[in-house]
């Protein structure tokens, strides 16, 4: 086994990907009928090109080569560079993005500028739309596909694609008083998962739009330095405790060219620049608006339509006593055009945490009937609903935290069914009991059904008819695969199946691949913790190795699963180092108990849960307790400034922080303040969850510390790791540092990566295997 090659840090970065080819983006086809994704090049792994798969003959074939469309690479405007930040995709070239219009007709942005494909059996022709010196962006194909419509210069622009007529919508953009259209603000793309600013009605009929006001934001001059040049970027960066932007709803009527205010706002939530627009969607012909306070421990849903001007009824919210949780589960169930106000008319699919565990519920005006009742896990996201069949397709983790499967689940009969079998409903629950005379003897439950084999984790894609589903999915000895599925499940036929043989790009190193072990631990309140522990390929249980702790510890985000582990995991194992993994409470898809530990407080409880795991690996024979180290980037980052600080003086041989928020007055509004409120109402929890309030811990003795951040970071903006510079200097603290010009919060391409890897590599070989290192 040994004598097979290992990895290198130069093949990590190289292409082809080492896990093969996977399928992104995956799409049905209006109709059914095809099944497009985007698909990165083997001899470059950052550019993709649009592919189909005809569902009928099971035939792959390259639809839009990216290189034809974009023989040169163009530079990114600010706005679309900062989009792909916010949407993790900066590191992509080539089509990162599609829509599909009609059976038909596909429209590629690409190049700043945008192209209209259109499908005629084998043949192909695309149709340039727009060819100016501006950017396009966040382009869409309206619901009917007779418009697409777009952002220009801040402007919301609609094109009549049977005319080629051209209209801008709204207003021109006033960047002079920081007001724009149809866009998403910050927060909205970077904390809420809103990267759009304006939505279609279903008839096509009207548009709805932001007007978004970021005056009232304040202005953070960054520094952008690139290798060659210094740009200040003067960001509007709203910051933990101080002012948002001001976002209004407009709604456009294409019959009347008219503009309407949908006054969403909500008047005793204070003032406007204290409440956000989190999510906006069409009901029949009603508006539904979701909106948040600035406390955020409440969803406030409302309904506006056309035949009142858009005054807002609201009918819907759920709340919290810590902070809500956003979610984009949304289907209409019911409505009755230019009747949707009238009681009862209104129904809609969507998903709560009012249990304490994110569930799907049916919302009308009476509030939210459960469908489901388990603390089994959480639901994930909505796949589809069969309309036909009334089942509901969803995906979660019922099974296990580590894994996550499509399951389904029938929609409950409605109040006059259950009237007519002469039963009744169990109050609060999705229950109906057949014998309501009599004690309960005949209690009837929603009863959920898994379809993805277990041993796997998945995502979906459901067919528009819910009869079959697009499935990737992968474990740790099997990179991703991705097949087209019946709605039962059976596999029809692969689309991508990515087989370890010896034409993978990772068999050369299979025989060296090594599997993660995974286990439970407990936290102080008694909630359980999982972990992954992976070991080196010629592991001898009798010798002790050096462990090195992966940390992310953050909210929303979950690193122990069940799937095809990163590379660089397997990377670090074959260097010889035991790589550990622990899910900390705070972090995502275990409740609400799970996450609220840190509520008002960060870095404190998920610090004692990563310690608890430290003081596992030291009982365990293998691990020599003197050569552990931690390492983790933005909220991981910080994680491994906090463990290290807070740990008893040699716990770690070595940490590696990068990226990392120090002072969370420094992080922005939505994200902080869900957390921990405002600096002006939390002093303390701010204090104690910054790094610097544990600086005092390290002076004792140091544990040898590497700083890495990108020099134009506008997520973790770079005064995070000046400021912690700066303090350490005074205190005469040593510490490395690695700062990477024009780069922001991600460290992007093959070279950068090889040499973010490299300093990584040769920083924990200097102090964990010096033998290494020489």
């Amino acid at each position: 086994m040994t004598e097979s090659p290992r990895l290198t840090i130069e093949r990590l970065y190289a292409s082809p990907s080492l896990s093969g080819p996977s399928p992104r983006g995956v799409q049905f086809s209006p109709d059914g009928s095809r099944v497009t994704f985007l698909k990165a090049r083997e001899t470059d792994a950052s550019r993709y090109d649009l592919w189909q798969f005809d569902v009928e003959t099971g035939e792959q074939s390259l639809l839009v080569d990216s290189q034809i469309l974009e023989p040169e690479e163009v530079q990114l405007s600010e706005e679309e560079i900062a989009l792909r930040e916010r949407r993790r995709i900066a590191g992509q070239r080539g089509i990162v993005s599609y829509d599909w219009g009609t059976a038909n007709t596909i429209l590629v942005p690409i190049g700043g500028d945008l192209h209209l494909i259109t499908l005629n059996g084998d043949d192909v022709e695309a149709r340039q739309l727009t060819d100016t010196d501006a950017f396009e962006y966040d382009a869409k194909v309206s619901p009917q596909g007779n418009f697409v419509s777009f952002i220009r210069d801040g402007a919301l622009v609609v094109i009549d694609l049977a005319t080629g007529e051209e209209k801008q919508i709204t207003p021109d953009a006033d960047p002079d008083n920081a007001i724009s259209y149809g866009v998403a603000e910050f927060v909205a793309q970077e904390e809420m998962s809103r990267y759009t600013g304006y939505w279609w009605s279903p008839d096509e009929k009207h548009i709805a739009f932001t007007r978004v006001d970021e005056s009232t934001v304040d202005i953070i001059p960054r520094f952008d330095i690139a290798a060659d040049e210094v740009t200040v970027i003067n960001q509007r960066y709203p910051r933990a405790g101080r002012p948002n932007a001001i976002v209004d709803l407009k709604v456009f009527s294409l019959e009347t060219n008219q503009t309407h205010d949908a006054n969403w706002r909500k008047d005793d939530w204070g003032p406007a620049t204290d409440q956000y627009l989190a999510r906006v969607n069409w009901a029949g012909e009603a508006l539904v608006v979701q909106s948040v306070n600035r406390d955020q421990t409440v969803i406030r849903w409302t309904q506006h339509w056309p035949s009142t001007l858009f005054s807002q009824e609201a009918f819907y919210e759920e709340t919290q006593p810590n902070w809500v949780n956003l979610s984009n589960d949304f289907i209409t169930l019911s409505s009755t055009p230019g009747n949707i106000h009238r009681q009862g008319d209104l129904e809609i699919l969507t998903t709560t945490e009012a249990t304490g565990y994110r569930m799907p519920v049916i919302v009308t005006r009476d509030g939210a009937a459960p469908m489901l009742q388990t603390e089994d896990g959480v639901v994930r996201g909505f796949s589809a609903l069969n309309r036909n069949s009334g089942r509901l397709y969803f995906t979660a983790n019922f099974d296990t935290p580590l894994e996550t499967h499509l399951y389904r689940v029938q929609l409950p009969p409605s109040d006059e069914e259950v009237a007519e079998m002469g039963a009744e409903w169990i109050p609060g629950s999705p229950c109906i009991d057949r014998s309501p005379e009599t004690p309960r003897t005949r209690v009837e439950c929603a009863h959920y059904e898994r379809i993805t084999e277990a041993g796997k984790s998945w995502s979906i894609t459901m067919a528009p008819d819910g009869q079959s589903f697009v499935g990737t999915s992968s474990s740790p000895t099997q990179p991703p695969q991705t097949g087209l599925y019946y709605a039962d499940g059976t596999l029809i036929t692969w689309i991508e199946e990515n087989r370890l043989d010896e034409d993978h790009p990772y068999y050369p190193y299979l025989a060296n691949h090594t599997v993660p072990e995974y286990g439970t631990l407990e936290a102080d309140d008694g909630q359980t913790l999982h972990y992954s522990i992976q070991t080196p390929p010629d592991f001898d249980p009798s010798q002790q190795y050096p462990v090195l702790v992966e940390v992310y510890g953050g909210p929303h985000v979950q690193t122990v699963n069940r799937n095809w582990e990163r590379m660089s995991d397997q990377f670090y194992a074959q260097q010889g180092y035991v790589v550990f993994r622990l899910d900390n409470r705070g972090s995502y898809y275990r409740g609400k108990r799970f996450e609220d530990v840190i509520f008002q407080l960060t870095g404190v409880p998920e610090v004692r849960d990563q310690l608890v795991g430290v003081e596992w690996l030291k009982e365990q024979p293998f691990v020599d307790p003197d050569r552990i180290a931690i390492q983790g980037w933005s909220y991981g980052g910080y994680m491994t400034l906090m463990t290290m600080l807070q740990a008893e003086p040699g716990t770690f041989a070595a940490a590696a922080s990068g990226a990392p928020v120090t002072d969370w007055t420094l992080y922005d509004t939505f994200y902080t303040e869900r957390y921990m409120r405002t600096p002006q109402n939390n002093a303390d929890g701010y204090d104690q969850s910054s790094v610097f309030y544990h600086l005092d811990n390290w002076e004792g003795e140091l544990t040898p510390l590497l700083l890495m951040h990108g020099m134009a970071d506008d997520n973790v903006t770079f005064d995070n790791t000046t400021r912690l510079m700066a303090e350490m200097q005074q205190r005469g603290l040593v510490f490395d540092l690695m700062t990477y010009p024009g780069q922001r919060h991600g460290i992007r391409g093959e070279a950068l990566g090889t040499h973010l890897m490299r300093t990584r590599m040769q920083f924990l070989n200097r102090h964990l295997m010096p033998e290494a290192a020489e």
